[in-house]
């Protein structure tokens, strides 16, 4: 298919310029609409107008312009039906070869703070996406370009072909033409549920692929990464790998349960996480000693795990780590002595990106048969004075440390959850069984350390208040926990016999 003649209509215009010269130089006729011709003209090219076409003028400020027989019948004829080509002879429409449009910046107007409803429905495209579907459809004889990325591709292509665009290249650019339709709409459409509901009657997904893993939670499992399209605080943004193997589900699952972790700390934070479980987590003076006392709470499952931490890892850092089998390491930055350090080993995963502590975007979903779950993410930091002191004594302020960092551990531990902590470390994690008693015993029992002293954090509430009496018995001084319990008193009445504080949040932390 030779490009003769092009339509050129687009909100972007960013190196539109050199794309539609070289069109020019190769004998293509370019058509324009509105500000796009302006643009053209003013750079000194030869362009047809849309109105010279139609025979029609642009009217309502541009909103009619190109919804005209004269264009969508010369990009919808198709060249191999003889009576589709007759019926545009009869009628003098000449064939449209190349269509280039992009679309009007619905995203951005309705991303502005105090965006009027009409400025956003202004920035409804309608002769847009009409004219990329119908070149899309008819992509057996028209190429259809929505992307400013692909401009010097398809100028190549044009080049080198003697002005012809191949039947390929044409159903790749369908397909991406398609695409741009439908995220369209789908924005425009999220929009306007958001006006009426939190949770819109429909929930429409988006998402680009970003590379094939090396296979997914099992070896026999293929996998693939996808990024949801304009996700804020995305797991995408925050990646980067600078050495080692190939990413696997199991990675990337552990990397983003590691990051939340890591988001709920501003000081110096280390954080290993094993079967998207934390197993270690600590906060120091700096990284170094945070990833040694982080370690040192279960030095066994931290062997192949994911670690994170939050400041760019120096010399020392990288000794330790050095000393250790890390599956995946994720940081801020790296000196440069320390990545020498590192990439001795050749098969680690080494990661950096953007740190982000804001909430989430979006929703949390979890698929199930046959469809989604849909929750807001719980990424809130509870504040110590929203909280309240149940126990006649009253926490350290030592333990209200320790306490505040157990309850951010818990709230990302899989449920049930209880975690020991002393002196801003993990001693002790108990997490994703089936009663809580369990887990309060498997955070004792695995505990390398002296646990008299430490603080309790419980993820929901005490059903009973045997789990409370496991950490007591242990050397456990303080806890925190939801409460909302019919058996509270009984929990209060426990700690109160053995002196322990008690502090109550009011708020569960659930996560399976």
């Amino acid at each position: 298919m030779k490009v003769k003649r092009a339509l050129v209509s687009v909100s972007d215009k960013n190196d539109l310029e050199p794309f539609v010269r070289g069109l020019v130089k190769l004998g293509v006729e370019v058509i324009s609409t509105g500000g796009t011709a302006r643009f053209l003209r003013e750079a000194g090219l030869p362009i047809t107008g849309i109105s010279e076409v139609t025979g029609f003028p642009e009217i309502m400020d541009g909103r009619v312009k190109t919804l005209h027989p004269a264009i969508h019948g010369g990009i919808l004829a198709d060249r191999a039906k003889p009576s589709h080509m007759k019926a545009i002879a009869d009628l003098g429409i000449e064939p449209i070869d190349l269509v280039v449009v992009n679309l009007y910046p619905f995203e951005a107007t309705v991303a502005q703070r105090g965006v009027s409803e009409a400025d956003a429905v202004e920035n409804i495209d309608i002769g847009g996406p009409s004219m990329v579907r119908s070149a899309a459809k008819n992509f057996s004889a028209v190429g259809i370009v929505t992307d400013p990325g692909d401009y010097d591709t398809v100028l190549a292509e044009l080049k080198e072909n003697g002005g012809e665009l191949s039947r390929e290249t044409r159903r790749h650019l369908a397909a991406k033409a398609f695409h741009h339709t439908a995220h369209y709409d789908s924005a425009i459409a999220g929009w306007f549920g958001e006006q009426e509901a939190d949770f819109p009657e429909h929930l429409m997904l988006d998402l680009v692929k970003l590379k094939d893993l090396r296979y997914g939670e099992n070896p026999h499992q293929r996998a693939s990464w996808y990024s949801e399209v304009g996700a804020d605080g995305s797991l995408t943004a925050a990646l980067e790998q600078l050495h080692g193997q190939q990413l696997s589900f199991n990675n990337l699952l552990d990397l983003d349960s590691a990051r939340r972790v890591l988001d709920e700390f501003a000081l110096p934070a280390c954080v290993i996480v094993k079967h998207n479980n934390p197993c270690g987590v600590a906060v120091a003076e700096n990284a170094a000693i945070a990833y040694e006392k982080a370690v040192s709470c279960d030095p066994v499952s931290a062997f192949g795990g994911v670690i994170v931490v939050n400041r760019v890892v120096d010399q020392a850092l990288a000794r330790g780590l050095a000393t250790n089998f890390v599956e995946v390491l994720w940081a801020p930055g790296y000196a440069e002595d320390a990545f020498d350090i590192l990439t001795a080993k050749k098969d680690i995963r080494i990661l950096t990106g953007q740190q982000n502590r804001d909430c989430y975007s979006g929703f949390d979903m979890k698929r199930v048969m046959g469809g989604m779950l849909v929750q807001d993410w719980d990424c809130e930091v509870d504040q110590r004075e929203n909280m309240h002191v149940v126990s006649t004594r009253t926490p350290t302020e030592a333990e209200w440390g320790d306490l505040l960092f157990a309850w951010r551990v818990a709230k990302n531990t899989k449920s049930n959850a209880i975690i020991l902590v002393k002196d801003l470390m993990t001693v002790g994690v108990g997490a994703g069984q089936m009663s809580r008693v369990d887990s309060a015993n498997l955070a004792v029992n695995r505990a390398r350390f002296p646990l008299a002293g430490c603080a309790v954090a419980s993820d929901a509430f005490f059903p009973f208040p045997d789990a409370l009496q496991v950490c007591i018995d242990a050397g456990a001084t303080c806890v925190i926990h939801p409460g909302g319990s019919k058996r509270d008193d009984e929990s209060l009445a426990l700690a109160e016999a053995h002196g322990m504080a008690m502090v109550v949040t009011g708020r569960r932390h659930f996560k399976h």
